[in-house]
């Protein structure tokens, strides 16, 4: 069968064949607007925009894996900009700390959230120095995980411009300094003063 009687068996094959009619709302309706949605459907809509807003977690801190620390392991890290004589000063314990948090005993999602609380009540207040005490986790079945996080963490956050495990007369390595920026808020409440 050659390509021509193939379309000549299609046509008479089609010939008592009538398009469907159309109604002239739904054909009117397809082309010159849009339908708007119901009452129902709008309020639909805007429960599930508010469901998946209320759903986005503020805490930025990670869940994830992060890189496995050594128990033992000094902690230190500072951002561009910290001056060398203001880091070494508060590398050695020079600066007297302003609020502590203890996470002996919490869960690495429960110390995420006290983490995050406590860096943001911090940043609020103007506090500049903190202790995080996170422990080394020696004995632990995963060895250092909250001392782990806890460094990754504070690398993370944007308030914080260094870090460094403590002297060991405030925890030594199962204890970090946590330096923050300064709030501009508070101070230009100072000037003003």
């Amino acid at each position: 069968m050659s390509s021509g009687d193939d379309e000549e068996a299609f046509r008479q094959a089609m010939a008592d064949v009538v398009p469907k009619r159309q109604s002239k709302k739904t054909a009117a309706g397809r082309c010159s607007r849009t339908l708007e949605p119901t009452l129902t459907q709008a309020q639909r809509r805007l429960n599930a925009e508010q469901s998946a807003t209320s759903l986005v977690d503020p805490n930025y801190l990670t869940l994830g894996k992060v890189k496995a620390l050594d128990p033992l392991e000094t902690l230190s890290w500072k951002k561009d900009g910290v001056q060398i004589g203001v880091f070494r000063k508060f590398r050695a314990g020079g600066y007297e700390v302003e609020a502590e948090l203890d996470l002996h005993g919490r869960t690495v999602r429960e110390a995420r959230a006290d983490v995050y609380a406590f860096l943001e009540h911090a940043s609020r207040k103007g506090w500049r120095l903190l202790l995080i005490a996170h422990g080394k986790g020696e004995k632990s079945d995963t060895p250092a995980r909250l001392k782990s996080y806890v460094a990754h963490w504070l690398a993370q956050a944007p308030e914080v411009i260094a870090y460094h495990s403590a002297v060991p007369a405030q925890g030594g390595v199962g204890a970090v300094y946590c330096m923050l920026r300064k709030n501009k808020a508070i101070r230009s409440e100072k000037i003003r003063q």
